[in-house]
């Protein structure tokens, strides 16, 4: 699901405090938000109210933040990709590339209330989602009966080995420690067939922001910023190879930092894993 980002509002005591810029909002999204800026070591090492959870304490955070946002995450975001021209190029750009190699399953993992995962079937996919939060499973289902929905994790996906032609992870990974991030993209490439395609969404930074109010609802929730070349690699070193990826800036009606699309395939042969090497991929930052 795309991770709850602060949008320029009232902002509670903190040390560091970030501030966001303020000004015309796009799909009604809420000005009271409160957060609270760390840097990612500094995520790491405060204790409960950090970034550094045991695995099953912040799954446990982000489903619970996200039963209780579901309702009002789908109404205010659900028309959200009209605004996002890069976003929907990079989503065409995945689904052509699925297509053209004939298609097949694709997963939407930490799909939300489901509206990328109804634009992946607009644009021809196989598209299902899957989400760690029941609530948002529930409002997807109900507004979305045509499609498949399940509850799941990404840290242990109920999914056949090579079973999905593309796997989408549409800032999904936002609420996970960079340590963890090796396992969920180990587990994709098992879930993805032999020349299968992933595409990832997520915000660029090194940093961690705390959120402690978003959406009108009280909630407790850790947003991880990630550098490109770290994903990069880290794909790389689960066997993947990157095709393209695109970095645009912040709008300043809504966002506060830059956002990154990561298009990346499962070599069609089995290869080692390594580091992605520079030159394979087509690489395009907008600035």
């Amino acid at each position: 699901m795309p991770g709850l980002s602060a949008a320029g509002g009232r902002i509670v005591a903190a040390q560091p405090v970030g501030r966001l810029p303020q000004g015309r909002r796009r799909s009604g999204l809420s000005a009271d938000v409160r957060f609270v800026l760390r840097s990612q070591p500094d995520c790491q090492t405060v204790g409960l109210q950090s970034c550094s959870m045991a695995e099953t304490s912040h799954l446990h955070t982000t489903r619970t933040s996200y039963d209780i946002v579901a309702v009002d995450y789908d109404r205010l975001l659900r028309n959200h990709l009209a605004h996002l021209p890069f976003d929907r190029a990079m989503l065409g750009a995945f689904a052509e590339r699925v297509v053209a190699d004939g298609g097949g399953p694709v997963g939407d993992l930490g799909c939300g209330p489901g509206q990328v995962t109804v634009h992946l079937k607009s644009l021809g996919l196989d598209a299902f989602g899957i989400d760690l939060s029941p609530e948002m499973v529930a409002v997807a289902r109900g507004t979305y009966p045509e499609l498949r929905f399940d509850v799941g994790s990404m840290t242990g996906l109920d999914l056949d080995d090579d079973s999905l032609a593309g796997a989408l992870s549409w800032y999904s990974l936002v609420h996970t420690p960079q340590p963890e991030l090796p396992a969920i993209f180990a587990e994709f490439h098992r879930v993805l067939a032999p020349g299968g395609h992933l595409l990832l969404a997520f915000k660029v930074g090194d940093e961690c922001v705390h959120l402690e109010h978003a959406y009108g609802h009280d909630l407790s929730l850790d947003v991880y910023r990630f550098p490109p070349e770290r994903i990069s690699e880290l794909l790389g070193e689960a066997g993947f190879v990157e095709v393209a990826r695109l970095v645009r800036e912040a709008d300043a009606t809504w966002e506060s930092t830059p956002q990154a699309y990561l298009l990346a395939r499962k070599p069609a042969q089995p290869e080692a894993p390594s580091r992605i090497r520079r030159g394979k991929a087509v690489t395009r930052e907008v600035s």
